[in-house]
């Protein structure tokens, strides 16, 4: 394990909350004193809306292919072009001890690129490791003038090449999951794909040049996150408990026993790290106002204390498991 850790929310499934998860998350390791770099992966921008001003945003959006860019996609241009380098760009600070690396609906022409770059692996040639290692290469160069404690991306929902070397780049990643037959189902194929993406990146480091930087290739799961559930008496409602069991089966059958097979160092915990209830309009007006739900000018004071205290838990409980 890396002393600043990659992590990654990841479910290709959409709708459970991957972008607030981890925004909240990343603002619970800062209040614990730890630093966090944010990277938001994902070409629809969720994280960078969620914590930047909307005119902020399209500003950068409209410069960003520029001499002067300062998105992820600026940064990315031009190994996208095959002109050069990454560009290493500013982090914003976003909230205490956090900051961000903005995103840009452009890096899907990055994305574009993976594929090839992928297949140059296979045939040995440098271009193909320059191109699949450059994010990682940009992060590499941020931990190291920065320190950070962790670094988190924001990955979209699927199962493309840009979210195969984020995973492949992470040394753990967290599965969220809502109380929904959609979140089980997406278990198994959440499982092959990873057993498939870090088989095949094996083959292609026994293949690789020497003297080429490689992704790491070993991303372990850290926990599950199950939310959005209604609680009832202090605990979720009937028809989301139900549900509870279940999940906790199909992870273990679907997606740790696909890692397994490819060794134990794969499975830090399959175990809960969270249980993160729908916290409704708190986490509504966290959205808007670009804060952790526990900042939100909604809700009661105890409702964002509940809030404050089920994050501050996981980030404290994250800490101990990459630690083990």
């Amino acid at each position: 394990m890396r002393s600043s850790p990659r992590i990654t929310i990841f479910n290709h499934k959409g709708g459970v909350g991957k972008t607030t998860l981890t925004v909240n998350l990343a603002a619970a390791l800062g209040e614990l004193g730890k630093s966090v770099l944010l990277i938001d992966s994902d070409p629809q921008c969720n994280i960078t809306s969620y914590l930047v001003e909307e005119d902020v945003v399209d500003s950068m959006l409209d410069m960003s292919d520029g001499k002067n860019g300062q998105t992820i996609w600026s940064a990315l241009k031009p190994v996208a072009e095959g002109v050069g380098p990454y560009k290493v760009i500013t982090p914003l600070e976003r909230l205490p001890n956090v900051e961000l690396i903005p995103g840009d609906i452009r890096l899907s022409e990055f994305e574009q690129e993976l594929n090839g770059f992928w297949a140059d692996c296979y045939a040995r040639k440098t271009r193909g490791f320059r191109g699949t290692t450059a994010l990682s290469s940009l992060v590499d160069q941020l931990v190291e003038e920065h320190d950070y404690d962790f670094v988190f991306y924001d990955a979209g929902p699927n199962i493309g090449p840009l979210n195969r070397i984020v995973l492949l780049d992470c040394d753990a990643f967290l599965v969220p999951a809502a109380c929904d037959l959609f979140s089980i189902r997406a278990f198994k194929t959440l499982g092959r794909s990873l057993f498939n993406w870090i088989s095949e990146w094996k083959t292609i480091v026994e293949l690789a040049p020497d003297n080429l930087k490689i992704l790491d290739g070993r991303p372990a799961l850290a926990g599950l996150i199950t939310q959005k559930f209604r609680v009832y008496g202090g605990g979720p409602a009937r028809d989301f408990a139900q549900y509870i069991p279940r999940i906790q089966k199909h992870l273990k059958a679907d997606l740790v026993s696909e890692l397994i097979r490819l060794g134990s160092d794969l499975v830090l915990s399959g175990h809960t790290l969270a249980q993160v209830k729908d916290f409704g309009a708190i986490s509504a007006a966290s959205q808007r106002i670009g804060q952790p739900m526990w900042k939100a000018n909604a809700g009661t004071p105890s409702q964002r204390d509940e809030a404050r205290n089920v994050f501050i838990q996981a980030a404290q409980k994250l800490i101990e498991r990459l630690e083990a």
